[in-house]
């Protein structure tokens, strides 16, 4: 515990002093009036002298004290000064009690028994008075206590009375009993300001860690911005060559091979795939990101699509020697079936690959009104304190080194980010070492549902008979563009800017424009074929081709209203494209996303 009686350091006593230096002020009015009063009804021709001269005397002190309080309060007062003005304080207060106890002096034995009995209390009432005033800094009010008590008691000694001797001692104790309520009122004071100081400094530092946070937060904000740029203009510039490479290949299928030639086709090809894969996987996490991922919900059987997946990875779990079940299901449910079958695979697959004994199942359990799409394996399974992170993206267990055979680390990100756009609850329970179920709440079908499947995409019968102008300032992608496109029987034009195709189209009126998204200057696709329907008509079919994956670019692209393809672009889907455009239908979502949900999983 604090002792009182020890001057306090540094700010502290700074506080002390100017808590006690602020009682002084109102203070100077009642001393006015008192000895005013004390002068009227005490005053006779055996002290009136003396009397006013002790009235003036405590006026003046007064007065002094209450302008050097003024005067301290008025400037800083800093921390080497301020045992030299508890000093001060000491000696001038020490002075002020003496002459208030010189009151005695004047008036004992000059007055009558009620005069005096009027001395004793208003003394005593000064000393009360004085306690709560001058208590925040003790050692002052010590001093004053002691010698007014001093003064006053030699006063009563002097009288030789034994009523006056007891007197004395009666306000002896009284003197002291002040002095214990002014010790605890010191003492309070002193823990109201270190307190007032401890929540200075908790404010203080709380506000210090919330710009820390808030700067952390920035930093991470500023750095999750950098590297969805980077992954955007890195995705970017690297589908150009991967499309342009897609289209040479079908191409060259079409040509006459040997044996060993068709299997360098079929290798170069799986290259192909295998490449055009990870950079959907990158487009699906970005446009999920954009924020344009708009579920068409609908009702549909699982089991068509259960059979789908089966037949696209049960050859992974077979290469691996794990088993890979699905049980047979005529539940019909309510969402997006394209999005559910591209949940469901990054599901899959990621249970396939961490799975290296046992094997997968795919399940379904009613509750209630929903559905619930399990997916279970008998892998390694997740420690607790992984269950939220393997949900961030780029996040890996068991891959430090990065082996690509192992995806990015966006496929249950990819999973996790699609339910939550079509409202539904994707869950986790594991055990390490044991395996893990990942459940799809789904809601149940409220209506019959036609028996049906996804349709696959069109044959390659048909050929053509359209003039396609296309704009793509890439020479290789206009290349394989215009090689593939006369392949199924088109005349194909290929331009590099606006003006070249716009001066493409007076001389050979296209039927069909395909522009790339971006242009060179900063132009775009939307641009062109908003130029070219504004001289050929608003009807003009058209269809965008676009490698951006920025959430910014995507969200600009859709906003076009034109029928888009993300690069790459396999002939599949290019086809499918240009059937649906020409024949004014809108490209199928599920048939898109459903090439593209080859994508590797976590």
């Amino acid at each position: 515990m604090k002792n009182p009686l020890r001057l306090a350091d540094g700010r502290t006593l700074v506080e002390q002093l100017r808590l006690q230096l602020g009682n002084v002020g109102s203070s100077v009015i009642p001393t006015i009036l008192v000895a005013l009063i004390l002068v009227w009804v005490l005053s006779n021709e055996h002290n009136a002298l003396a009397l006013r001269s002790w009235a003036g005397a405590v006026i003046l002190m007064k007065l002094y004290l209450a302008r050097e309080a003024r005067r301290i309060l008025s400037s800083e007062i800093s921390f080497d000064r301020a045992p030299a003005l508890v000093w001060r304080q000491i000696v001038l207060n020490s002075i002020d009690a003496a002459i208030w106890g010189a009151l005695a002096w004047v008036t004992l034995g000059t007055t009558t028994v009620a005069g005096s009995i009027l001395v004793v209390a208003v003394l005593a009432g000064v000393a009360g008075s004085s306690m709560s005033s001058l208590a925040p800094v003790l050692p002052v009010f010590i001093a004053f206590g002691a010698v007014e008590l001093v003064v006053v008691a030699t006063k009563l000694w002097t009288l030789g009375d034994p009523a006056y001797n007891a007197l004395g001692v009666a306000g002896a104790l009284y003197v002291v009993t002040l002095l214990g309520q002014a010790r605890n009122s010191a003492r309070a004071a002193r823990a109201a300001i270190d307190l007032r100081f401890e929540n200075i400094e908790l404010i203080e530092r709380l506000r210090v860690e919330t710009e820390h946070a808030q700067a952390a937060h920035q930093k991470a904000d500023e750095a999750n911005l950098a590297k969805s740029k980077f992954l955007a203009a890195a995705s970017h510039d690297l589908r150009q060559p991967i499309h342009a490479q897609g289209l040479f290949l079908e191409v060259l299928a079409r040509s006459k091979l040997t044996a060993a030639q068709y299997d360098a086709l079929a290798n170069a090809r799986a290259t192909w795939q295998a490449s055009a894969e990870m950079l959907d996987t990158l487009l699906d996490f970005s446009r999920i990101e954009a924020g344009v991922v708009e579920p068409q919900m609908q009702d549909f059987h699982l089991q068509p699509l259960l059979n789908k997946i089966e037949n696209e990875l049960a050859p992974q779990a077979d290469a691996k020697g794990i088993v890979y079940r699905s049980r047979e299901t005529h539940v019909a449910v309510r969402s997006d079936p394209a999005l559910v079958a591209l949940v469901l695979r990054n599901l899959v697959s990621n249970a396939i690959r961490y799975t290296e004994n046992g094997g997968v199942l795919v399940a379904c359990r009613a509750r209630g009104d929903e559905v619930q799409l399990e997916v279970w394996d008998t892998g390694i399974g997740i420690e607790p304190a992984q269950h939220e992170h393997i949900f961030r993206e780029f996040h890996q267990l068991g891959n430090a080194e990065r082996d690509r055979r192992k995806g990015l680390g966006l496929g249950l990100a990819i999973a996790q980010g699609l339910a939550r756009a079509l409202g539904h609850e994707l869950t986790l329970v594991s055990q390490p070492r044991r395996g893990s179920v990942f459940r799809l709440s789904l809601p149940l079908a409220q209506m019959g549902v036609a028996t049906g499947g996804f349709e696959a995409a069109p044959g390659r019968a048909r050929v053509f008979d359209v003039r396609v102008l296309v704009i793509d300032d890439d020479e290789a992608v206009r290349a394989g563009m215009r090689q593939l496109l006369s392949a199924w029987g088109c005349e194909c034009d290929v331009a590099d800017s606006i003006e070249e195709a716009q001066a493409l189209a007076r001389a050979h009126p296209p039927g069909l424009v395909i522009s790339d998204y971006r242009l060179r200057e900063l132009r775009t696709g939307a641009e062109a074929i908003a130029a070219l329907r504004a001289e050929f008509g608003e009807k003009l079919p058209a269809l965008l081709i676009t490698g951006d994956t920025a959430p910014q670019r995507l969200r600009e692209a859709r906003a076009t209203g034109v029928p888009l393809l993300h690069k790459p672009v396999s002939p599949n889907q290019l086809y499918h494209g240009l059937m649906c455009v020409l024949n004014e239908v809108e490209i199928d979502s599920s048939f898109a996303l459903l090439e593209a949900a080859a994508a590797p999983a976590n």
